[in-house]
């Protein structure tokens, strides 16, 4: 079977989306200005894919080379090819066979093993959103963070200077369509907030985060299903992540 390359990602999302449904594998982006890649992997190709789609998930992840390179220069200068589809039980043994052959300069670790720790964002990160949605008038704008963040935050409120935005609101090809409502499924995505440690992890299912927590599946699934509030073990609060 010939696997898909999308040669201009802006263009490409819908089809991208719609061939990534239902299917696991590995993913390789390369930024078409200077060569440089990125290679990850996902039990739910379509999720994860929406995740990169989401300006917000880019804001939120910047401690990740490939959403601030995304950021920076737009998706119709990045090139995502489909290395292979696999079982989702072996996505990480695959990825880490990629990431040898290829030592992709985006990637901060080279260790397949990563992603199952989730993705820990910084304070600064938490903090980005927030000011992005108050604006320039926000006094905390531009005083607590680097001078790239500061950089991309402008970036993000400037409007239709900044490729990333204008697809949102009714503008969105998605608006209007009711948003997926899984109960609890392996693909669901989730977000961790860890209330002692004060940290939120990202994690694209339900199974991989009870792996990285080593507690069952079936104790976030009922989570979700009893609409709990309370923290689980007094600690971890689950909330799910919805993408268009």
């Amino acid at each position: 079977m010939k696997l898909p390359k999308y040669q201009n990602a802006e263009a490409d999302k819908d089809k991208i989306l719609s061939d990534n449904k239902n299917k696991s594998g590995i993913y390789m982006w390369t930024n078409s200005t200077n060569g440089k890649r990125y290679i990850g992997s996902a039990e739910n190709l379509k999720i994860r894919f929406s995740q990169y789609f989401n300006n917000n998930h880019l804001l939120i992840n910047t401690s990740m080379n490939i959403c601030k390179a995304l950021i920076k220069y737009g998706y119709s200068n990045f090139e995502l090819t489909i290395l292979e589809y696999c079982e989702p039980s072996k996505c990480i043994e695959r990825e880490g066979f990629y990431l040898k052959k290829f030592n992709p300069e985006y990637n901060i670790s080279l260790n397949p093993s990563a992603p199952f720790s989730g993705r820990t964002h910084s304070e600064e990160s938490k903090i980005i959103m927030s000011d992005a949605k108050k604006g320039e008038k926000n006094p905390m704008f531009g005083k607590n963070h680097t001078e790239e963040i500061k950089t991309i935050l402008s970036d993000a409120l400037s409007g239709k200077k900044n490729p990333m935005f204008g697809r949102t609101g009714e503008n969105h090809p998605n608006f209007g369509k009711p948003k997926p409502k899984g109960a609890g499924s392996p693909s669901q995505a989730i977000e961790v907030i860890d209330n002692k440690n004060n940290q939120t992890t990202t994690y694209d299912s339900i199974r991989e985060a009870a792996r990285a927590l080593n507690i069952k599946q079936s104790r976030i699934t009922m989570y979700f299903k009893n609409n709990q509030q309370k923290p689980y073990k007094g600690i971890y609060t689950f909330k799910k992540i919805y993408v268009s």
